[in-house]
């Protein structure tokens, strides 16, 4: 019974392949100039799509290059601009000094000094300070 089935079941897949093939071949002999035509202009799309995303394409932004002016005019050193990148990262005094190989009190004093330079009293003042001024990112 099952083989008979299958038989069936092949015949009617091999008959239904073989008029959608033909039915292909008529379509194809039928529209043969208007599949051409959307084969060219979907090569058109195509290339001007990629030619305007090269020429009109967005610049690329400039790299943050941290204000020089405004570090040498509040005198921040490179270290303490270390420093100060550390604190908008969130480290702790202790991890800073990890981080940097230094002690936690020659941290402090970096942090300390910061404070004044940028005239504030808490680590957010100074980080939000280093960003208006754009010491910082």
């Amino acid at each position: 019974m099952w083989k008979w089935v299958a038989i069936y079941g092949a015949a009617l897949a091999a008959g239904t392949l073989a008029l959608q093939w033909l039915d292909y071949q008529l379509l194809a002999r039928a529209h043969s100039g208007d599949i051409y035509i959307f084969l060219i202009a979907l090569g058109f799309l195509g290339l001007g799509v990629f030619l305007g995303t090269r020429l009109l394409g967005a610049p690329k932004p400039a790299a943050f290059d941290g204000n020089p002016k405004a570090q040498a005019a509040l005198g921040i050193s490179p270290r303490e601009l270390t420093i100060l990148k550390e604190l908008a990262a969130g480290h702790s005094n202790k991890e800073i000094a990890a981080n940097l190989n230094v002690s936690p009190n020659t941290v402090k004093t970096h942090v300390s000094r910061l404070y004044e330079k940028l005239d504030s009293s808490r680590r957010t003042d100074a980080i939000n300070k280093a960003r208006e001024l754009g010491i910082l990112p």
